[in-house]
């Protein structure tokens, strides 16, 4: 694994670069200290952001950097390990209902320029998957959130992103609909072709009534059959 390297060993790396291109006194001690800052621990992030930095022909400032670097948030790659890491982070947050590690992790993504609707559909999930049955509404907030950030974009779009992940943050969660639905494709993974009880299958022709389809079924709300709903192989099944 490798590991980043220190502040003090990146500044150490850019001076040697600095030596071998004889432009020492073209970076001043802040800018030095900003691309090393900056470089979140990568000698490749630094090296190139020195390179850029020295190709626009002036002294090489924390503002120089800035402009070279066009703002780029360290270590931020988003088709590299530290999204996911961050990505993981944001949820894992909103699961413990931390809220302030929560948006601490939101305002990385956005300020590193991840996609909104990325983030958006990310709580999409969420809302179902970990906050579930505990509060129904948060599916529908997540939902809207989403749809708020496809039509007014970025930057207003911060505000709905920022109150949707406090929102989801605070919410009590259950993983009732998330463990039930494991057991349940399970199940049917299990007895792929489990015959659906005749009682429960329609019945449209007088052979079929004969035969028992449909046979002591009632079209009444919350109508309990006695011979009860899932196929003999899973009448003893508990799935929510």
């Amino acid at each position: 694994m490798l590991e980043p390297l220190s502040k003090d060993e990146i500044i150490s790396i850019l001076k040697r670069a600095l030596k071998e291109l004889k432009a020492a006194k073209q970076v001043t001690p802040k800018g030095l200290d900003y691309l090393a800052e900056l470089s979140g621990g990568d000698a490749r992030v630094a090296l190139g952001n020195l390179e850029l930095a020295l190709s626009l022909k002036e002294k090489v400032t924390p503002d120089i950097v800035k402009v070279a670097a066009q703002k780029r948030v360290p270590g931020y790659d988003k088709k590299g390990e530290m999204h996911y890491n961050v990505t993981s982070a944001f949820i894992k947050s909103m699961r413990g209902s931390n809220v302030d590690a929560t948006l601490y992790y939101l305002a990385r993504m956005i300020e590193a320029g991840e996609d909104p609707k990325f983030i958006a559909r990310r709580m999409v999930i969420f809302a179902s998957e970990d906050i579930g049955l505990a509060g129904n509404g948060a599916l529908g907030l997540a939902v809207a959130a989403f749809q708020a950030v496809e039509r007014i974009g970025m930057p207003e779009s911060n505000y709905v992103l920022f109150h949707t992940a406090s929102a989801l943050a605070k919410a009590e969660k259950s993983r009732q609909t998330s463990d039930a639905m494991m057991r349940a494709k399970q199940l049917a993974r299990q007895y792929p072709d489990a015959p659906v009880p005749l009682h429960l299958r329609n019945a449209p022709t007088k052979l079929m009534k004969d035969l028992g389809y449909n046979e002591g079924y009632k079209w009444e709300a919350d109508f309990k059959h006695n011979k009860g709903f899932l196929p003999d192989e899973l009448k003893n099944e508990k799935i929510f």
